[in-house]
């Protein structure tokens, strides 16, 4: 009784594997992504099921590296290219508050230069205080920047998490 039983578990195994190696091929002819989770899914096998057998799961490491020609390039989608120009816009915003930061940093540094030139400069106490106070605002506008830029990150993941959230709620 025991023997059936294994062949059986052995004769389904080399099904699910058979399966898995089907769906690797198919994923890879087709452009569709080749996680362990998209082909798990396309093989009808658990996902643990590819990790359980390091062959398999050599053999989709293996085929992500190989080009299978232009079908596997991505296609680009309205959604791409509405998130990349979301993304380039929000750039272009950052870039442009950095510029105008800069221009006055230069203007009052030149200005500076220039009042010392005239020879009606402020005494250099005055001015080692002026360094002083300038260095925790450049700290202080740099931190902000960061900020900004982890802020725009953060708004790019979400939106991705909602729209991947929504595509796997859309699929069943």
């Amino acid at each position: 009784m025991t023997t059936a039983m294994h062949d059986g578990r052995q004769a389904d195994t080399e099904r699910r594997r058979t399966r898995v190696q089907a769906a690797i091929r198919t994923a890879q002819h087709d452009g569709t992504p080749l996680t362990a989770a998209a082909v798990a899914r396309a093989a009808g096998v658990d996902r643990t099921f590819l990790y359980r057998h390091r062959d398999l799961l050599d053999a989709l490491h293996s085929a992500e590296r190989v080009p299978a020609g232009p079908a596997s390039v991505p296609a680009v989608t309205r959604a791409s290219l509405q998130a990349d120009l979301a993304n380039a816009n929000a750039r272009a915003s950052r870039l442009s508050a950095r510029v105008r930061q800069l221009e006055s940093r230069l203007s009052r540094h030149l200005g500076e230069q220039a009042w010392r030139a005239s020879g009606l400069g402020p005494p250099t106490d005055v001015g080692d205080l002026q360094t002083t106070i300038t260095r925790p605002e450049q700290t202080n506008t740099e931190l902000k920047r960061m900020l900004e830029e982890c802020q725009g990150e953060l708004d790019a993941a979400r939106a991705a998490n909602r729209d991947l959230t929504r595509a796997l709620n859309q699929r069943g």
